[in-house]
């Protein structure tokens, strides 16, 4: 008895295939919303890594114009590229960060064991629209590429408002990473970013634009004046 063979059309062989590359794309940028798994450390391994990212947290980071003595907060801080940066410029204060990915507090608590262990960093694990228990005043408070993933930024602008001193200065930073992202995207998201900072409370604010590859970056900054 002979076997019928049957042939699939390669249309649908070719749809099939991209719809699984593209389903592996979908899951992978889910990644760098909250790394958890090996998917994870590779996405902190690129976050850490990747020139641009790295160019990005300098400048955001420039823009905070620390003082050695400052006491400082990071929400959102993935494999601890910024805590290591501030932690070189705030010798005499305190920085402190939260994110809520397991994967990229070990990241980042590797990447910045020796300033841990001299007690100037203190990373936790918690949820960015829940801020910890802490004893510290903030003078200053970064976050890069976080705001687009909150799903109430205002609130969680609000409390970081609440446990920030009288004349603290907030730097938030966005840089599209999505496929065929513009400066327009850019610029977009960074007025709404300014706009919130202004309707949770904070003073003086406005937007800094710096261009680079592959896309520019936008940093809403604003100052606590209570």
């Amino acid at each position: 008895m002979g076997t019928e063979a049957r042939s699939i059309p390669s249309h649908r062989v070719c749809d099939q295939a991209e719809t699984q590359r593209s389903g592996f794309r979908q899951r992978f940028r889910s990644q760098f919303r909250k790394p958890t798994g090996f998917g994870g450390k590779v996405a902190g391994w690129i976050m850490a890594h990747r020139p641009s990212n790295r160019e990005r947290n300098a400048w955001a980071v420039s823009l905070l114009e620390f003082q050695p003595t400052d006491h400082v907060l990071e929400i959102g801080f993935g494999p601890g590229v910024a805590i290591k940066l501030m932690s070189q410029l705030v010798t005499g204060g305190h920085v402190v960060g939260i994110d809520h990915s397991e994967v990229m507090l070990q990241q980042a608590r590797k990447r910045n064991a020796s300033v841990i262990e001299q007690g100037r960093v203190q990373l936790l694990l918690a949820s960015m629209s829940e801020l910890p228990a802490v004893q510290d005043r903030f003078d200053k408070c970064l976050m890069v590429n976080v705001f687009h993933f909150w799903d109430n930024p205002g609130d969680v602008l609000r409390n970081v408002r609440r446990v920030m001193s009288l004349g603290g200065k907030i730097v938030v930073a966005f840089q599209p990473r999505f496929q065929g992202a513009t400066d327009e995207d850019t610029l977009k998201v960074g007025h709404n970013m300014v706009g919130t900072l202004k309707a949770a409370g904070f003073s003086d604010t406005h937007l800094e634009v710096k261009s680079m590859a592959p896309v520019s970056v936008a940093c809403a900054v604003g100052t606590n004046e209570g």
